[in-house]
């Protein structure tokens, strides 16, 4: 019961934190440090794997006509404007398939426990809303140029600590894209990326599950896709109305705290 309830309390976190520009990575590291948690690496791996379908599997649910959309005009072979955003997606996605491939296993060694780390992050996370939320509206649209450097910036909020929805649509705001242009972007632009992930994983061998992890898994996955459905919507609205302040000043409060919590400890 204990690791049932342990699972929904991660996949809640995961579900809010993922699309809320809060670093999902950073809070669950937070959360795994509070809850005591000594799992093995394996097994924390195997449970980050599923959180993150869960909240690909709701973005996958929000934006469904979009996604939809953007496959008939990648088959039709046409240049149009879902062909066009579909690049777009694969071009943002090189600079952080690039980092995963390469630094795959330094990374891993930074998701465990890493408290100080995560403080750090947290704050600079902080700064990059509150820069975006002073930015100046704007109607333009994501550009190949612009859908690379969005790609950089989710290249380095692999880091524990820099949230990557934060990252993403702080720098595409930063750029002058449009706001729900902006967030539009950034939540589609990572599905690929996590289903890729997984399959790799699986392919590699590093997901094997236990039948008492069954139950926890579940639990987990389900507590993230739906808080996942609420997070998504709610922050499109957020990002459209200009009020990613309070995000900043959030994440310079939990990354001050966390890094006292490292420090004092």
């Amino acid at each position: 019961m204990v690791e049932i309830i342990r699972a929904v309390v991660y996949g809640l976190v995961q579900g809010f934190t993922e699309f809320l520009p809060v670093s999902s990575s950073g809070h669950l590291e937070l959360a795994k440090a509070i809850l005591g948690d000594g799992s093995m690496p394996e097994d924390s791996l195997l449970m980050t794997v599923v959180l993150h379908a869960a909240t690909a599997l709701s973005t996958v649910v929000i934006f469904r006509k979009d996604i939809v959309a953007i496959f008939q005009g990648i088959f039709t072979l046409k240049n149009n404007s879902e062909t066009q955003f579909g690049l777009k997606v694969v071009i943002s996605m090189v600079p952080a398939a690039a980092v995963g491939l390469l630094w795959e296993d330094g990374i891993e060694q930074l998701f465990n426990k890493n408290i100080l780390l995560v403080g750090g992050m947290l704050l600079l996370t902080g700064l990059l809303l509150f820069m975006a939320d002073r930015a100046a509206h704007t109607t333009k649209d994501v550009s190949i140029m612009h859908s690379f450097i969005i790609g950089l910036a989710q290249a380095i909020a692999i880091l524990p600590g820099i949230s990557r929805s934060g990252a993403t649509i702080a720098t595409s705001v930063l750029l002058g894209i449009d706001r729900a242009k902006a967030a539009r972007f950034s939540f589609l632009m990572v599905v690929p990326l996590i289903l890729g992930k997984m399959a790799k994983d699986i392919m590699d061998g590093g997901l094997s599950m236990e039948s008492a992890q069954a139950l926890p898994l579940m639990a987990g996955f389900s507590a993230a896709f739906l808080s996942g459905l609420f997070a998504c919507r709610w922050m499109i609205a957020l990002v459209r109305n200009s009020q990613l302040k309070y995000f900043s000043f959030y994440c310079f409060t939990i990354g001050t705290l966390a890094l006292a919590y490292a420090i004092f400890s």
